[in-house]
């Protein structure tokens, strides 16, 4: 049986997509069998970062409602045999699927591949619940800033209350200069507010931009920029293997110490 992993993060523009579409193509890439799901019904973009908009037919509400079968509405990406997309409705709301009804696709799937990865909507709404219902692990993705590590921090506090206790944690977006210069959250800044195992480090990359406007993701390039070495490496360590992490010369000298006291989990 796969397993089931929902890529979250509350706020919204962290990365969570991008990271969604970078870690199912490396984990294809190492020829695990991978089944994206992009559970963000209404605003879909995972089939845009991965190129296959053109392809789509059908979505998992056609699935459900009976209009065709779930193998008919996945689509198998060309370069990558391994990785398939189950496409949101785009012209449906967040309300259009039930959390059971999420349990029923990602159980489905199950069977058939060796990962699930579930690409949640922003926010803590009904989307969000769906998103989480079927899950067994969780990958917390934020940026080092404020508002995105409170909102982390506040989505722990709820997948630790709907029992969902495996969460790594993926920092996107690290400025090392800007680290260096005590102008951002460094890493060890981050862990200490969020206290959950590290998962990977993504640099900001220009890269980035290109490879969304492309539908190509990072880790198909020939050359890999540091942010696609780095969801290579987090890919590999999923499957257990133990890499170390890319070093990006950032350390904070602690102007952030005292937010660390103002981002206690509530839940």
């Amino acid at each position: 049986m796969g397993r089931i992993i929902v890529i979250t993060s509350g706020k919204g523009g962290v990365g969570k997509t991008t990271t969604s579409a970078n870690l199912g193509m490396a984990l294809a890439r190492q020829q695990k069998s991978v089944a994206l799901i992009d559970a963000d019904f209404g605003l879909r973009n995972l089939d845009l970062l991965l190129g296959l908009e053109n392809r789509v037919v059908y979505t998992a509400i056609d699935v459900l409602s009976g209009h065709c079968r779930l193998d008919q509405a996945l689509v198998r990406d060309k370069r990558q045999n391994q990785l398939v997309l189950l496409p949101a409705a785009q012209s449906r709301t967040k309300e259009a699927i039930t959390a059971e009804q999420m349990r029923q696709l990602a159980a489905a799937l199950t069977k058939k591949f060796d990962y699930v990865l579930i690409d949640c909507p922003a926010g803590i709404e009904g989307g969000f619940r769906n998103a989480i219902a079927p899950a067994q692990e969780a990958i917390i993705v934020t940026t080092p800033e404020i508002a995105a590590v409170r909102d982390a921090d506040r989505v722990i506090g709820l997948l630790e209350a709907n029992r969902l206790h495996n969460t790594q944690l993926i920092l996107n977006r690290l400025r090392p200069a800007m680290v260096k210069a005590n102008d951002m959250m460094s890493v060890s800044d981050v862990q200490e507010i969020l206290s959950i195992p590290l998962l990977g480090i993504v640099p900001e990359d220009e890269k980035v931009i290109v490879s969304t406007n492309k539908g190509e993701p990072l880790v198909l390039a020939e050359s890999l920029s540091l942010a696609g070495q780095a969801y290579v490496n987090i890919a590999r360590r999923m499957g257990g293997e133990t890499v170390e992490f890319l070093d990006l010369n950032g350390e904070s000298n602690g102007m952030f110490a005292k937010l660390k006291r103002l981002l206690t989990r509530k839940l």
